[in-house]
């Protein structure tokens, strides 16, 4: 009896879908530091699209690295696919890692409509997403955000150029998905410009009120 209790406990794991929040908004509007935040309180697991593709830039002799290096030095969109292979196998490590760990907060994906249609082609079945969290700030912070992350990141695209680059390609690109998910009724909005703390106590709000409906 137990055995078989067992068993089907398994299974029921194995087949248990990726529950995804999409983490949007501009460049330097705190999505990396608030999806820290939501990992410790509520045990998601964060994936940065973005981190995704610097590493795999990083690695030597990957596939996709130089192509992915030249994306992202002039602000533009990687290919779709290629974005996608990389969720999906970051998804699939952890749960095959730990199959009850399926809660994932993917940040800075999907970032135009050509990303939206290739997850609804090649992962509308395999994830649930539950909805989007929006961190809406305005440009002139973003920018200074970002060019005092950019004195100890490291990162090659936060200087003034690659950064007029993204916050035109996130106004033309990203904000319409944005806004198509807010016609279905799946954006959460928090204002991103307030302090850490104060934008946290806001997505607590949201998480908490999400995990009321899902626990009735």
């Amino acid at each position: 009896m137990v055995i078989s209790y067992l068993g089907s406990l398994v299974q029921k794991l194995l087949r248990m879908k990726p529950k995804v929040v999409f983490v949007l908004g501009g460049p330097g509007a705190g999505k990396g530091t608030q999806c820290t935040n939501i990992v410790k309180k509520y045990g998601y697991t964060h994936i940065s699209a973005g981190d995704l593709l610097r590493a795999e830039r990083n690695k030597e002799g990957t596939q996709y690295g130089e192509l992915i290096d030249i994306h992202i030095k002039e602000g533009k969109i990687v290919p779709v696919e290629i974005t996608i292979n990389l969720l999906k196998r970051a998804m699939d490590d952890t749960m095959a890692k730990d199959a009850a760990k399926n809660k994932f907060l993917i940040d800075g994906f999907p970032r135009n409509t050509d990303n939206l249609e290739g997850w609804n082609k090649l992962m509308d079945n395999d994830a649930d997403v539950k909805f989007v969290l929006f961190f809406d700030c305005n440009n002139e912070i973003c920018v200074e955000r970002c060019l005092e992350r950019g004195k100890g990141s490291g990162r090659t695209d936060d200087n003034v150029l690659s950064l007029q680059k993204r916050i035109q390609t996130y106004l033309l690109s990203t904000k319409p998905i944005i806004d198509l998910y807010a016609k279905e009724g799946k954006v959460r909005r928090v204002d991103g410009a307030k302090s850490v703390d104060e934008v946290f106590v806001e997505v607590q709000k949201i998480f908490d009120a999400e995990n009321g409906i899902e626990n009735v």
